[in-house]
């Protein structure tokens, strides 16, 4: 059962969106032409600084959308810095070699959105926090499985 919600939550991550770096920012984020699928994925998941009471506001400042400009039925945000979700790819994991895919040893705080306003586009997006991720001290904590694609390292 926990690895099928652990897939289920893998699959809700990528559904909704990749991401972005959203690490520590104050200023809003825009979605770039030639980002990469990484940094879609950290653009739109990754936010250590994320509440239950900024859906509205960081789903608009970080353009996270459908390609057809409505709005994203559910968007999961990891309360991480980067460095913490790259961890998993290199360590801090147990692989399944059958899958391909790793998981977490420790849990995340995560905060789930899901819109409020079925059909609706932007900028009409309005988004109210899934209450079954407000479960631990306004955070629902769960262990995930994610693809560990090859990420490049920054050089100085």
């Amino acid at each position: 059962m926990r690895i099928l919600f652990t897939c289920l939550l893998l699959v809700l991550l990528f559904a909704t969106g990749l991401s972005k770096p959203a690490n520590l920012q104050t200023k809003p984020m825009v979605k770039r032409q030639n980002e990469t699928p990484y940094e879609k994925f950290r653009r739109q998941h990754i936010d250590a600084r994320m509440s239950v009471k900024k859906c509205d506001a960081e789903i608009k400042s970080k353009q996270i959308y459908n390609v057809d400009n409505s709005c994203k039925d559910a968007n999961t945000f990891i309360l991480s810095d980067d460095e913490q979700v790259k961890a998993i790819c290199n360590g801090q994991g147990r692989c399944d070699p059958r899958s391909g895919m790793t998981e977490r040893t420790a849990k995340f705080r995560i905060v789930i959105c899901e819109v409020k306003n079925d059909g609706a586009r932007k900028p009409k997006c309005q988004y109210k926090v899934d209450t079954s991720s407000v479960i631990w001290k306004n955070f629902l904590t769960k262990n995930f499985l994610i693809v560990c694609p090859k990420i490049k390292k920054k050089t100085k």
